[in-house]
Formats: structure tokens, C-alpha cells, sequence
């Protein structure tokens, strides 16, 4: 939750498929190419659709909805939150788009094609991150708790509990579903989890800390956030908040297997 960003997209590697995770129960990540990128946006959820991204940030006043090009990072169309409200995870279904709400148990339905709110949902706790499989859409709250929802209804239809080797993993935040798996950063942490959507269990573990180090910005705010997948091209991108940068990457077994 709460920040903005760089961005990544995996490239092929012998032995990993390019945005599937390689096998090794660590993976780090390899800079490919790097891109521009808003250095002011507060990045909260992130999808990848048509050559386009589409990211919501955050702040109460700040929170918006855009759609940047990823070749030079410019907004092409924005449309405000309402400044009551600190915008957080977005996610596409069919011709909308669905956006949650930090701490007001209130998210928005929204016109893909023009940003025109169409609608509003509630749902208990907060709202952290969204994304989608072929038939939920999928949820977190900043809990190890990850919600499956009724794209119509937007209730809930069950609910998974995200647990490394049996331990409870908690502050999971954006998320991209990614050939069967869910991705998600956890939060103030340079690490996304591979979990299995059926009972929850980490499968593996992608390291970004060195990119961290070399690209964030500095500052508390500035941590590893947002995921997205260009299903077309097997493109993998990931944004960090308040980063200038926009990192295209391919995924490596770790040296070393230690968290």
C-alpha cells in the first residue's frame, strides 16, 4: 500500500518462461531496459492492457486514475478520486474498470473507454490491491488475507490465507495474476510472492532488492509496488512508488536461496 514508482517487465531466460517465475525457490531480477517514468505518481495499482498501462495513485487530493504509454511514460488520460478519498488497486473486467479505496470500505466502477464512474460497491476493511483470473476477481487488504469476489455482484465468494511454510505472511498488497499463480508485493519489503490461489502457500519468491538499492529514489514512501502482465508479449511489469524509472528485466535463479 501508500507509494509509487519503477516498473519491470521479464523477459525470456532459458529454463524460466518469461513472466512466470523461474523455478528456483528465489529468483532475482535482471535489468533489460530501462524506461521513463512519472517520478511523482503514488503508485497504488497497476494492469497492463491494449500497449497501454493503467495505474491509480494515491494521497488524499493526489488519488487518480491514468493511462500512461510505457514507451515514455506520459499520461495519455487521467480522471481525479474524489479528494475525500486516498484512491488504492484497480483492476479491468469486460468494458470497466474497478477501483478500491484505502480506508473508506468503498470502491468505484469506471467506463474503461472515457473514466466515467459508473457505479460504487462497498466491502469490509480496507482495500488494498485487485486483480483478476478468468472468473474472480481477487482482493487484498493488507491482512495475510486474499478475497476471491463475483465480477458482477463484486461479493465476496471466499477467501484464502497467504502462509509461507506454514507461517502467515502478512501486508500483502498489489497483485497480478500470472499463469495460475497470484504475484504480490508485500509491502515496505523488496519481495513478491508466487502464491497458489487455491489454499494460499508462497510457491517461491522473487528478490528485487538489488534493483531497489540501485534505482529507488530514497525515502520511506518509495517501496516496491504494483504489478502488471502483458499476457500477449509474456511481459511481466513491476513499479516501486516515487521511482523515475521504468525497468524491463528477465528473472534468474538467486545465487543464494536465503530470505
Amino acid at each position: 500500500m501508500r507509494g509509487f514508482g519503477f516498473l519491470l517487465a521479464a523477459a525470456l531466460l532459458p529454463g524460466c518462461a518469461s513472466a512466470r517465475p523461474c523455478n528456483a525457490p528465489v529468483c532475482e531480477a535482471q535489468v533489460v531496459r530501462a524506461y521513463p517514468h512519472d517520478p511523482n505518481a503514488f503508485t497504488e495499482g497497476l494492469f497492463y492492457r491494449g500497449g497501454r498501462l493503467f495505474e491509480s495513485t494515491g494521497l488524499n487530493g493526489r488519488s487518480s486514475i491514468r493511462e500512461v504509454s510505457l514507451e515514455d511514460g506520459r499520461v495519455l488520460r487521467s480522471v481525479d478520486v474524489d479528494s475525500r478519498y486516498f484512491g488504492e488497486g484497480i483492476v479491468d473486467w469486460g468494458s470497466e474498470l474497478i477501483s478500491l479505496t484505502w480506508q473508506h470500505g468503498i470502491g468505484f466502477r469506471w467506463n474503461l473507454a472515457d473514466f466515467r464512474q459508473v457505479g460504487s460497491f462497498h466491502y469490509p476493511g480496507e482495500g488494498w490491491a485487485l486483480t483478476r483470473s478468468a472468473s474472480d476477481i481477487i482482493m487484498s487488504d493488507g491482512t495475510p488475507q486474499v478475497r476471491f469476489l463475483d465480477p458482477k455482484t463484486l461479493k465476496e465468494r471466499r477467501r484464502i490465507t497467504v502462509t509461507d511454510k506454514g507461517e502467515r505472511v502478512s501486508a500483502v498488497n498489489e497483485l497480478e495474476f500470472v499463469r495460475g499463480e497470484i504475484l504480490a508485493n508485500i509491502w515496505m519489503t523488496s519481495r513478491i510472492a508466487r502464491i497458489d490461489p487455491k489454499d494460499g502457500h508462497v510457491k517461491g519468491w522473487i528478490d528485487l532488492s538489488k534493483l531497489v538499492a540501485e534505482g529507488s529514489p530514497g525515502g520511506e514512501d518509495a517501496v516496491l509496488n504494483g504489478i502488471a502482465y502483458d499476457a500477449a508479449k509474456d511481459r511481466l511489469f513491476v513499479t516501486g512508488k516515487l521511482w523515475p524509472k521504468l525497468y524491463e528485466i528477465r528473472l534468474v535463479p538467486a545465487k543464494s536461496a536465503a530470505r
